[in-house]
């Protein structure tokens, strides 16, 4: 995929992401894509959507920022923003904002094959508890 593709492709992810239905973003896998977020390996579209129905539970305020992406050799890197509220089920009220990314292996169609995340997980955890600041 060209850069202009590739920045349509992380819009319309990050647009999936803040659209409040899971199912969306796993539309942007293939349909035995994977998606790793700090390490938990999450198989197929349903999985996916689970993983993404977690969050939008979780914070239903939730805000997802595409702030940039970088072209490595095999893989680009989706550099992001999560902003939110924990007011979700068992929530702590707290609000949090942290950044990550997600490098994405594409098939021949366009679609995510393997995406591996990675964010602070302790920072994260400090922010349920603390919120942001």
């Amino acid at each position: 995929m060209n850069v202009t593709k590739l920045q349509e492709f992380a819009n319309g992810y990050t647009a999936a992401w803040n659209s409040g239905q899971p199912e969306k973003v796993a539309e942007f896998f293939a349909e035995d894509g994977t998606l790793s977020v700090n390490g938990a390996v999450n198989v197929g579209r349903d999985a996916i959507t689970r993983v993404a129905d977690g969050f939008m539970t979780a914070f239903p305020d939730m805000e997802l920022l595409n702030d940039r992406l970088e072209i490595l050799p095999g893989t680009v890197r989706y550099h992001w923003t999560f902003i939110g509220t924990n007011t979700g089920p068992g929530g702590t009220g707290k609000p949090v904002r942290f950044s990550g990314f997600e490098e994405w292996t594409f098939d021949e169609s366009g679609l995510v094959v393997e995406s591996s995340g990675q964010f602070d997980e302790e920072e994260y955890q400090h922010q349920l508890e603390h919120g942001f600041k």
